[in-house]
């Protein structure tokens, strides 16, 4: 008989992942970018590594230093500039008492799932959290379970990282069955970044087992602008929408991105288009590294102005801002 080796085949968001560019002259030469550029701002790295997935990469225009989505992502050397209001732990999360659990909010729950992300976004609010510190397994699901059925306030578990869908459709699947047999627990909400950069990882088996689940299921996506809402996002958007998964959308506002209101309109009308509510457009959150991005407050409250003019109500995100130790974010 012969002997056969099974192979196992890793699914196609998990490919695209391990194929991620983290090298700026890479990222450079794809766009069509000059090597002095890439020799300008890729030590900034060494603060933040480059992550991001070649699909999202697709989605750039070529031979532009400036298109919003490589903004996001490409290193920068403004990253080296201090500045005493920005710091490396502006939400004062790292103080939790549980491993991988913030229990900020009163009736939620959040949790740490993954620490990695599928892109390192260069304004992210955790770009310096010790998220090996934080690593989620089977000890830190025994120990949400206990703190959730503890507090019968407590209606909703918050997945978040990093970013949660870098865990597999299995391991969200035990998670998902541990705490649907809370009888408190209402909802489960999932904030994830992935599926704008590997729309893929949003696979049928993923869908099937929110839609089977008792737990009301929330995806909140972060998209910044409208270039980042394709037609393969979209396409895989459709089962979730269908089985009446509720599609939510957080932006961030952010200089030389999308800091001005035609952007903000056309976003807020292409994640409609796209069946996401537009829900929450965030100050950006005072973190090192990212004081480059930073919009005042005046600044944001004139472009909402703007949008409101020209959309419909329900088209309008609620501007807020974070602030450490308040128990709820602070509508601007």
């Amino acid at each position: 008989m012969l002997n056969r080796q099974i192979v196992q085949v890793r699914p196609q968001w998990q490919q695209e992942l391990a194929q991620a560019i983290s090298d700026p002259y890479q990222l450079a030469e794809i766009l069509e970018l000059p090597k002095s550029w890439a020799d300008h701002h890729a030590a900034a790295r060494e603060l933040f590594p480059l992550r991001v997935p070649r699909f999202f990469v697709d989605l750039m225009q070529h031979k532009n230093e400036q298109d919003p989505l490589l903004l996001q992502v490409m290193p920068n050397a403004n990253e080296f500039l201090q500045h005493p209001e920005f710091i490396t732990d502006p939400l004062q999360e790292q103080q939790s008492s549980y491993t991988g659990i913030l229990h900020k909010y009163s009736s939620r729950v959040l949790v740490i799932l993954r620490g990695g992300c599928a892109v390192n976004c260069r304004y992210c609010f955790r770009r310096h959290f010790p998220y090996e510190q934080h690593h989620f397994g089977r000890e830190q699901l025994t120990q949400l379970v206990a703190l959730v059925k503890s507090d019968t306030a407590v209606n909703e578990v918050i997945l978040s990282g990093g970013d949660p869908l870098m865990a597999n459709d299995t391991q969200l699947s035990k998670i998902i069955d541990a705490l649907e047999a809370i009888p408190h627990l209402k909802r489960i909400r999932i904030h994830t970044r992935l599926p704008v950069v590997i729309p893929s990882r949003l696979t049928k088996e993923l869908c099937q087992h929110l839609a089977r689940s008792r737990l009301q299921a929330v995806m909140v996506l972060h998209i910044n602008h409208p270039n980042e809402i394709s037609s393969l996002l979209n396409t895989h958007l459709n089962d979730f929408r269908r089985v009446g998964i509720t599609l939510l959308n957080q932006s961030v506002l952010l200089k030389g991105v999308n800091d001005s209101a035609a952007t903000l309109v056309e976003l807020s009308e292409r994640l409609f288009d796209a069946g996401i509510i537009p829900y929450y457009l965030h100050l950006l959150d005072k973190v090192a590294g990212a004081s480059h991005f930073d919009i005042d407050e005046k600044k944001a409250r004139n472009l909402l102005i703007k949008v409101r003019a020209q959309v419909a109500g329900f088209l309008v995100p609620q501007l807020v801002r974070e602030i450490a130790g308040e128990p709820n974010k602070t509508p601007i």
